[in-house]
């Protein structure tokens, strides 16, 4: 296939949904209302070709799968890729691509065998394939949200072994590396692929047109090894902003409309025309507190804002009563995540007191916020009424949605952050990890690290996952990390749709259209 050398470009920051394994979003910005779908009628159009709006990334956009900040970008990787794993609701891995793995005693050499399958261009896919992938994703100039995880192997000793198995071997013992089979910018490619303008790729859809900001339109592929789809074409549009993508929903003009909120939510729950996909705890929404700068590398300081804020009251208004109160731990539900842990309840008794014990009595503090999420300027000012019981005094900095995430990691003491579902094993090293090129909050705790080092070395499931709740543990309490609430994460779709269910983001079951059909 042609190639042409990889060029450099300004990757757009995520959006309010992305994939987070990039750490954020982006406010919705102001576009044409879906300049494509001029000129269809019905309920979203022809019957055999089925349109999706999400938000879009903007002008700078790629076909590049390995370059995934957002989940517009997600849904079109699906659609023409394929990744060795994917993941189930609770963030387990299954199998995708991969017929099977298995590991050595040590944990450090990793035999994967590919299922047969092919690429569009008739091409087998295969195991030099697989590794030409997983290298252009770690390096770091590609730009993967799976980049850290993937550094962890040593390409020089890793090698093909056969056409269709691959050995992996790491510079480290981990029994947690399937999960990077299934994470988001590790689609397979084929060997050689550095040019995306008409992509090639082993997913159920074939390319047919894409215009960056604009629309990407696909075409069903009959000898996709897991079953031709259902629709015979795939539009994914842009609708910038949730009022278009709900109207257009509501007009016909689009079969799935992604993230909706707030009054849009309301409004579909009584109209008869769509239903909502609504996954519970989706999102974790976050303060984080820096540990590593005054006044909250006093831990007097961290307790007293988790005792301070109520967080029903946080759940009931600032996000409309759309999630449940979080308890200070990433992944809820999720795999890998503690069990019995008790909810953290408001205690203004002892949050006052820990801020007298600190000597931070009237202490200004400032929150970095944005209209980033539609949740967090109510949040911030809720918080700032709560704190002022326990003797804090809290004010607000709005920054700019297009550099917000750039800023937080250099600026300011508090910040509001979003992360939807990843495996737990995962979020804790990329986030929480002393050094971590991720940890926000600047939390080191050698305790910890060595604990998260354990579990990654214990082959036993059940002994690592106890390894791992003991870690979180420490981490809940010591960290800075203050997940205050789960958003529920809701996309709408028309009635005519069948063969959607509510699933978490960055799982596997979300946006596959493939298994799509309209009535």
């Amino acid at each position: 296939m042609a190639t042409r050398a990889r060029t450099e470009f300004d990757r757009p920051e995520p959006t309010r949904r992305g994939v987070l394994a990039a750490g954020g979003a982006l406010a919705l910005t102001s576009t044409g209302l879906l300049g494509g779908c001029g000129g269809d009628t019905g309920d979203g159009g022809e019957g055999d070709r089925f349109r999706a709006a999400f938000t879009s990334g903007g002008s700078q956009e790629t076909l590049d799968p390995h370059v995934a900040p957002n989940f517009v970008d997600q849904a079109r990787a699906k659609a023409l890729y394929d990744t060795l794993g994917t993941y189930a609701d609770d963030m387990s891995v299954r199998k995708r691509l991969a017929e099977s793995w298995e590991s050595d005693a040590s944990g450090t050499r990793w035999r994967v065998r590919l299922r047969k399958a092919q690429f569009h261009d008739g091409g087998p896919v295969t195991a030099e394939d697989v590794l030409y992938s997983y290298r252009r994703a770690a390096d770091p100039d590609t730009g993967s949200p799976s980049q850290v995880l993937l550094s962890a192997v040593d390409f020089d000793a890793s090698k093909a072994d056969g056409k269709r198995s691959v050995v992996f071997v790491l510079k480290a013992p981990n029994f947690e590396f399937p999960t990077v089979f299934a994470g988001p910018g590790t689609e397979i490619i084929p060997d050689g692929t550095t040019d995306f303008r008409e992509p090639v790729g082993s997913g159920p859809f074939t390319y047919v047109s894409f215009t960056p900001g604009g629309t990407a339109r696909y075409r069903a592929w009959a000898d996709h090894w897991d079953g031709a789809p259902r629709i015979a074409e795939l539009e994914i549009v842009p609708a910038n902003e949730e009022s278009a993508r709900l109207n257009a929903l509501l007009s016909g003009q689009v079969h799935y409309a992604a993230d909706m909120a707030g009054a849009s939510v309301e409004r579909l729950e009584k109209d008869k025309s769509a239903r909502l996909l609504t996954s519970k705890r989706a999102t974790a929404q976050q303060l984080l507190l820096r540990t590593g700068r005054k006044p909250f590398d006093d831990p007097r300081l961290i307790r007293a804002v988790q005792l301070g804020i109520d967080r029903e009251a946080l759940v009931r208004i600032a996000l409309a009563g759309h999630g449940e109160p979080g308890n200070d731990l990433f992944g809820m539900g999720l795999r890998g995540y503690p069990d019995g842990l008790e909810a953290r309840e408001r205690d203004l008794a002892q949050a006052r007191k820990l801020v007298k014990q600190a000597g931070a009595e009237g202490l200004h503090i400032t929150i970095q916020t944005s209209s980033v999420d539609a949740a967090w300027q109510p949040a911030a000012d809720l918080m700032a009424r709560q704190l002022k019981e326990v003797g804090l005094k809290v004010t607000a900095n709005t920054r700019a949605s297009s550099t917000y995430f750039s800023e937080i990691e250099t600026k300011g003491v508090a910040a509001f952050n979003t992360t939807s579902t990843l495996p737990v094993s995962d979020f804790l090293q990329q986030r929480v990890r002393g050094g971590a090129a991720r940890n926000q909050t600047e939390y080191v705790s050698e305790k910890f690290d060595k604990l998260l080092d354990r579990a990654r070395t214990t082959r036993d499931e059940q002994e690592r996952l106890a390894l791992l709740a003991r870690a979180q543990k420490i981490a809940r309490d010591e960290s800075g990390l203050l997940v205050w609430a789960f958003s529920d994460a809701v996309d709408a779709v028309g009635s005519s749709v069948r063969g959607l269910r509510a699933a978490p983001p960055n799982s596997h079951d979300w946006a596959r259209f493939d298994r799509v059909r309209i009535s």
